[in-house]
């Protein structure tokens, strides 16, 4: 598995195996922490930091542990990484890790990352295994954001409402207002509003896979046709 292309990592964690909307694993913090684009992109960046450092310290240390206990291996070094971050955010990013509270450390939870330290990280060298921390996370964290927008949009009527959690004071002007005097919609910021905005998410990859791989056959059929000629 060593040979595994790098542009393939980059198109397996954007689009064809992205975490979320293909394995559809960590759909906990997925569904319950993205009410607004800020919480997302604070959730989904600590994420994409666990799955880099996971991912590399497992290709580091893969040649000296043993099979038969690996699995505990791996989830100790994924927590003792949430817990680094958590108290991180503590420190610098007081408020928005209240905001996200207890979906902090239940990163270490998520099947996303340990899936990627045994399928992957285990098996591949250092910068693969980096490569594909980043990238799966920059996949998490790109639908994570998309759910933030559109139930805080549909929700609230904004985007990046309270960016100052994130960014500090200065950051208190990106609030967009979309809609002026929006009294909200209910549905969309609760729980079963996030299924339904996965839902569609979903729907759109569907579709958009379906027609790749019709022009694809088409394509493949105008080939042979050529070449039967």
């Amino acid at each position: 598995m060593n040979d595994t292309p790098y542009g393939k990592i980059v198109a397996d964690g954007l689009w064809y195996n992205n975490a979320a909307l293909v394995q559809l694993l960590g759909l906990c913090p997925l569904l319950a922490i993205s009410g607004t684009v800020v919480n997302a992109l604070g959730l989904g960046l600590a994420t994409t930091l666990t799955l880099i450092v996971s991912n590399v310290t497992v290709s580091f240390i893969r040649h000296w542990v043993r099979p038969e206990i690996r699995i505990p291996i791996y989830v100790l070094i994924i927590a003792s990484v949430v817990t680094a971050i958590e108290l991180a955010m503590n420190a610098y990013f007081h408020e928005l890790y209240l905001v996200l509270g207890i979906f902090i450390p239940l990163i270490v939870t998520n099947c996303a990352i340990i899936g990627r330290a045994e399928a992957f990280a285990s098996k591949h060298t250092l910068p693969k295994a980096f490569v594909d921390g980043l990238i799966m996370g920059i996949g998490f964290t790109l639908v994570l954001v998309a759910l933030g927008a559109m139930r805080e949009a549909i929700g609230q009527g904004t985007l990046f409402d309270q960016a100052h959690l994130m960014f500090g004071e200065a950051a208190r002007g990106l609030t967009v207002t979309l809609i002026e005097d929006y009294r909200g919609f209910l549905l969309a910021i609760l729980p079963p509003g996030a299924f339904i905005a996965l839902g569609l998410l979903l729907a759109v990859k569907n579709l958009v896979d379906d027609r790749l791989e019709k022009r694809a056959a088409a394509r493949r059929a105008e080939a042979l046709g050529e070449a039967g000629a």
